[in-house]
């Protein structure tokens, strides 16, 4: 028996079996047990039928990424075992429903195979074979040596409001899943026991930790039509929306939502539009809206595989280029794409201070892969200390009651950021026109008049550049190779990094969350053989760089098949590079 740096457990079956909500379950039981776990679902667009699985990685170390290979394997149907039989480590074992058998496919010899009554059991033990997902996963807990109190804690909170019958249902499973194992325990080489006693922790996915983030820094009007992978946020807005005072609308379509955002925060409310980029397609002309009446308003856009409906439940880093220039003409926008469930928490507040400080859309740019992994946090990782609410240029009562003259709600000003007012005050009522128009808002074709108004517009990206957070580094500073990398891409690229490293290579990371502009004094970060690793298939922030900095990076790792990038992959790239890299001593 060995206890694993990591274990990577994988449950597979067809949807409509529960596949992600018992993996997230299990997962919670873990973090319960002091483990530190990476969770990540792959599922159909469909709501039966077609393959899904759930991988959950496990350590007694914090986990930033997925990896590829599979210790055990959890069958709940016969293409489980087909489709996966290939990701297994030599020891590794596959526990299957002996009433299905294994599918006609040569055996591995270096593979254990565990036949084990599922639907049986749990139709005889839980009264209902839609139980087999909580079975196999005690059978899983019991080969792994690790305590099933947890999983049963889980339980108990999960279907405590289904009632005791329930709950004492899956309890009677999970027990009969433990003992199912046992005469498999002595051939599983593999052991990851719980930490008694380890410090609470949070699981959280990226769009829980973003809802989380905007709600603390004060948005309270979210709007949306439903799109994978950014509708959940408004579902988590809507299920805290009266707990919070959070006024939540699920509207007819996007263009419908990203207006009436637009409106909630002309009227001074914080407000969000979250979406994918086919509904963000939508919100083009609106977007423009805001960018010409120079209202603060934020737009989450969790990313997936275009064109049209492309992938509805893969990811991809594709709509960067198509936010920075979405809607006619030129107006400053600011983009943030965080990587980490920390930092899409951070996003949720910084987005909306950006938004009424330049007055101008904030784009929040997510994707699949971080918007549904689960990892567990720190409760005081999420820094709701760290919080600051900052409403920028805003006038109070006091100051529009002195106000000298006449106000002007698109005044000229040398950082372009003009004087805001709240509607409803005797000295605030004025016109925001969404053609050109003069400081008070009234229409206005003045050649004159619309390259004043333009720079001022335009002057916001110059001052907000000094604000945007440089890349974050990771690796040595003698590093002779630097990946360039942002969003989602952090965890896998910094596990990477650290293998390469380990390897004796020097190689670091540049990771940004500051998309747009880009920050000032990046050009000095940017120097030696540069690597872009993307979820694309172009190497759009590399383009993007270019163009702001000049900078071209020498090499470009790349993926665009709706699946996320891994450690694996990108060392695999590597290992093609002629690089020449110095090894250390």
């Amino acid at each position: 028996m060995q206890t694993t740096d990591d274990l990577i457990i994988r449950i597979g079956g067809e949807a409509g079996m529960g596949l992600e909500s018992s993996g997230v379950g299990f997962s919670q039981a873990l973090v319960r047990g002091g483990l530190h776990v990476f969770g990540l679902p792959d599922y159909h667009s469909r709501i039966r039928g077609g393959h899904n699985f759930f991988t959950v990685r496990i350590a007694h170390r914090p986990l930033y990424s997925h990896t590829e290979p599979v210790h055990l394997l959890l069958a709940l149907d016969p293409e489980t075992v087909r489709r996966h039989i290939g990701a297994l480590v030599p020891g590794g074992a596959v526990v299957y429903d002996e009433k299905d058998g294994l599918p006609d496919i040569p055996r591995r010899p270096d593979v254990q195979y565990f036949p084990i009554p599922l639907s049986g059991l749990a139709e005889e033990v839980g009264g209902s074979a839609i139980m087999r997902n909580t079975l196999i996963f005690a059978v899983a807990a019991g080969l792994i040596g690790f305590d099933p109190a947890y999983i049963e804690s889980v339980a108990r909170d999960n279907f405590a409001r289904k009632g005791p019958a329930v709950v004492d249902a899956n309890l009677r499973v999970i027990a009969a899943g433990v003992e199912a194992a046992r005469p498999f325990q002595a051939d599983f080489p593999f052991r990851m026991e719980a930490v008694p006693g380890a410090p609470r922790r949070l699981l959280l996915n990226g769009n829980q930790a973003f809802a989380m983030g905007a709600l603390a820094g004060g948005c309270r009007f979210v709007s949306g039509y439903p799109m994978t992978p950014g509708s959940p946020v408004l579902e988590w807005m809507a299920a805290h929306a009266e707990e919070y005072g959070v006024v939540t609308l699920q509207v007819e379509d996007e263009i419908a939502a990203l207006c009436m955002a637009i409106g909630a925060g002309y009227a001074g409310v914080r407000a969000m539009a979250p979406t994918s980029g086919g509904g963000f397609s939508l919100m083009v002309e609106a977007l423009g809206l805001a960018g010409m009446t120079e209202v603060p308003v934020v737009v989450y856009e969790a990313q997936r595989p275009g064109p049209s409906t492309g992938m509805a439940t893969r990811t991809e880093q594709g709509d960067l280029l198509f936010v920075l220039h979405a809607s006619q003409g030129e107006f400053p926008r600011i983009i943030l794409a965080p990587g980490t469930v920390e930092q899409a928490f951070e996003a949720g507040w910084r987005a909306f201070n950006f938004a009424e400080r330049y007055q101008t859309p904030v784009v929040v740019l997510s994707d699949h892969y971080l918007a549904t992994s689960v990892r567990d946090v720190a409760p005081e990782d999420l820094d709701f200390d760290a919080v600051v609410i900052d409403r920028g240029e805003l006038l109070t009562p006091g100051e529009l009651n002195n106000l000298e003259g006449e106000y002007k709600r698109h005044q000229f000003t040398e950082s372009g950021i003009s004087p805001r007012a709240i509607p409803g005050h005797p000295r605030a009522v004025y016109a925001s026109s969404s053609d050109e128009h003069d400081e008070y808002g009234h229409i206005e074709e003045n050649a004159e008049n619309r390259r004043r108004m333009h720079e001022k517009r335009m002057r916001k990206l110059e001052t907000a550049r000094a604000e945007m957070r440089l890349p974050t580094v990771y690796g040595p500073d003698n590093a002779d190779r630097t990946f360039v990398a942002w969003g989602s891409t952090y965890g896998p690229l910094r596990e990477a990094v650290d293998r390469l490293n380990g390897q004796g290579l020097r190689a670091r990371m540049l990771h940004f969350t500051d998309i747009w502009p880009v920050p000032q004094g990046v050009e000095a970060l940017l120097t030696g053989e540069t690597v872009a690793v993307e979820g694309n298939y172009s190497g759009q922030f590399a383009d993007l760089l270019r163009m702001a900095t000049g900078h071209t990076v020498s090499r470009r790792i790349l993926k665009w098949d709706g699946r996320p990038l891994s450690p694996e992959y990108i060392t695999h790239h590597v290992s093609r590079f002629t690089f020449h890299f110095s090894r250390d001593a």
